[in-house]
């Protein structure tokens, strides 16, 4: 689903503060703090995607501003997808969200990804994201065959999106949940599919370069701290499982740096001693 795009043309209720710049002019800080006390005086319904998003507008009496909410939390033993098979152990839920979120801030990603925050809305548990205005997805980037000013940053980004993906298991990276603002900013929404149980790399062939600065993140990254952290979003087993990933990606990326050599696999700068 698309988390992004111009307001909507009518809300459920009318805002009562004029709209600021707020992606802009607050600090991540700040945006943490707005959704989740700042007042819910609209709602819509999203039409993209299957999990039944809201777009709330919400007003701190200064700001305001749009927000995604998602209250998904389906589990069944098995979901059958057609032409894409089975999948067992099957999971959506919007407790993964955040657990993206707090993983990604500790890779040093969360510059990749809105702000992110439990909250309580409309009589449902949920996650709300903070919305990325005046923003395209992929799907409309490749439909209308728009290309990036600097193809190696956009590559770059591209890379780092899909290392994240690997490493927590998402089912679901699909084109709909990469936005692109008209900086070429990429942003990861939308992970209410990812920490599968698999404890295997799903197509280590995408995954040919990485950031020197998030590999060394990658191998310093704390289990101890990161279950911490995800407790209350992911089971054990669902951290275990992060885990897991994280030695195959190391893995993966020594083995690729032995045989091709560091500088077709890694770029960016060194990273600063500790």
């Amino acid at each position: 689903m698309t988390f992004g795009g111009a307001a909507p043309a009518a809300r459920a209720q009318t805002a009562v503060a004029p709209a600021a710049p707020a992606s802009t002019t607050l600090p991540r800080e700040a945006q943490t703090e707005f959704l989740r006390t700042a007042r819910v005086i609209g709602s819509r319904g999203l039409s993209s995607g299957v999990t039944s998003p809201d777009r709330l507008t919400l007003t701190d009496g200064v700001v305001t501003h749009d927000a995604a909410f998602q209250s998904v939390n389906e589990r069944r033993s098995q979901a059958d997808f057609g032409a894409r098979g089975v999948e067992y152990n099957f999971t959506d839920s919007h407790h993964y969200n955040l657990a993206a979120f707090e993983i990604a801030g500790m890779l040093g990603l969360d510059g990749m990804m809105p702000v992110t925050v439990h909250r309580e809305w409309n009589g449902r548990g949920g996650t709300v994201t903070w919305w990325i205005d005046d923003a395209f997805d992929e799907r409309t980037r490749l439909r209308e065959t728009r290309h990036a000013p600097n193809s190696l940053l956009w590559n770059h980004q591209m890379h780092r999106m899909r290392v994240f993906g690997a490493l927590v298991g998402d089912s679901d990276r699909n084109l709909g949940n990469v936005l692109i603002t008209a900086d070429w900013k990429l942003w990861m929404i939308d992970f209410t599919r990812a920490f599968r149980l698999s404890k295997e790399l799903k197509y280590p062939a995408d995954l040919p370069q990485i950031d020197r600065a998030l590999l060394a993140r990658l191998r310093a990254l704390d289990g101890a701290r990161m279950r911490t952290a995800t407790a209350h979003c992911l089971s054990p087993f669902e951290a275990e499982a992060v885990m897991t990933r994280r030695d195959a990606l190391v893995a993966h990326f020594d083995r690729l740096v032995k045989e091709k050599g560091g500088g077709a696999v890694l770029y960016g700068a060194e990273p600063k001693a500790p």
